[in-house]
């Protein structure tokens, strides 16, 4: 049996803060505003997990009003979703991260990135996908004012 995930998170871009995506830390003028450390790809991954299985969502079960989140290593809250996941009996099959933003450039960190979510996540690298896009320009995206990432996470179980 398999079930499919949808995810989808946008937080701000501003200065003073740093800058953590897919759970690692990238050097930027500018960092993203949130209760927790703001990770938007590791958000997205987390609603797309939570969604397959029709878990709610992040603010559900981390919610930005708690502070025992302020400032919470988005790492943590992927792993606490991926147990919950294996809790119920499914296992993790494949993710997809699609982060759109005009900088800072992520290809050189790519396989950074997947390495480490799935160290995160307890599975093995080529089941992680993360791919990066602009938007020409267009929209808050394109005027530098935020990053948004959307995620699908397939999982599955022996029926």
């Amino acid at each position: 049996m398999i079930r499919i995930g949808q995810g989808y998170d946008v937080h701000r871009l501003v200065e003073g803060r740093e800058l953590w995506i897919c759970g690692i830390k990238l050097e930027h003028t500018h960092g993203l505003l949130g209760h927790s450390d703001a990770d938007v790809a590791i958000h997205a991954l987390c609603d797309a997990i939570l969604g397959s299985l029709s878990l709610k969502d992040i603010g559900y079960h981390f919610p930005d009003t708690d502070p025992k989140f302020k400032g919470a290593d988005s790492k943590r809250l992927l792993a606490e979703v991926c147990r919950m996941v294996r809790e119920r009996g499914w296992e993790i099959g494949n993710t997809d991260i699609t982060i759109m933003a005009e900088a800072p450039k992520f290809k050189p960190h790519i396989d950074e990135m997947r390495m480490k979510l799935a160290e995160v996540m307890n599975v093995d690298v080529d089941v992680v996908s993360v791919k990066a896009t602009t938007t020409e320009g267009l929209g808050f995206t394109g005027r530098r004012e935020g990053i948004a990432a959307s995620a699908v996470a397939l999982v599955y179980r022996d029926a």
